[in-house]
């Protein structure tokens, strides 16, 4: 009668361990479609923005060199500052692609480490593949083919539009600047 008992408590033990391995399985399965979903995903965000971005981001690192180094050449002697100038310009091209290759590698790290897991965790495997079927979609792969031009074209005409008002809001804002310094912003008249 122990035997039977300890029989039958071992095949439960043994079937509770099947089933729980059975789940895990599936929820490893489940696991890893989300995951390829994600992957497809962040595949297909790849393209002209994903490069735009990581210049976007290259040009920002860029600015405070800019801003720092172009205070110095103003100090210069006007007959130094072109050669200089162009010297500089030079060397933060070099920069600047440098950079960007450095914001390639990192940005491919992170979407292989990091980025899937994040969307994993925000999306539903089905809401994952619906983003696969847009995203992969050709009329999408044109859209990220043209959005670019789409941009500056919407850009140009927002400045096109708004450079007159601009421009007059920047004159009220020279004359307020120019009274709150003490001048009228006209070059100071010549004594007889």
């Amino acid at each position: 009668m122990k035997i039977q008992r300890t029989k039958i408590l071992c095949t439960q033990a043994l079937a509770a361990v099947l089933l729980l391995g059975s789940a895990s399985f599936a929820s490893a399965q489940t696991s890893d479609a989300k995951t390829q979903l994600a992957k497809r995903v962040i595949a297909a965000q790849d393209g002209a923005e994903m490069e735009r971005m990581f210049e976007q981001l290259a040009d920002t690192a860029l600015q405070p060199l800019v801003q720092k180094w172009g205070e110095r050449l103003t100090a210069l002697p006007a007959n130094k500052q072109q050669s200089t100038t162009d010297a500089l310009d030079a060397e933060l091209k070099k920069f600047n692609v440098d950079l960007i290759k450095l914001i390639s590698v990192q940005a491919t790290k992170e979407r292989a480490n990091s980025l899937p897991a994040a969307y994993t965790a925000k999306f539903s495997e089905e809401e994952l593949k619906q983003l696969v079927a847009l995203m992969e979609a050709p009329v999408f792969k044109k859209y990220q083919t043209i959005a670019p031009e789409l941009g500056s074209t919407f850009v140009k005409a927002i400045v096109d539009g708004s450079r007159s008002a601009v421009e007059a809001r920047s004159k009220v804002f020279d004359d307020k600047a120019a009274s709150v310094l003490g001048s009228s912003g006209a070059a100071p008249a010549k004594k007889p």
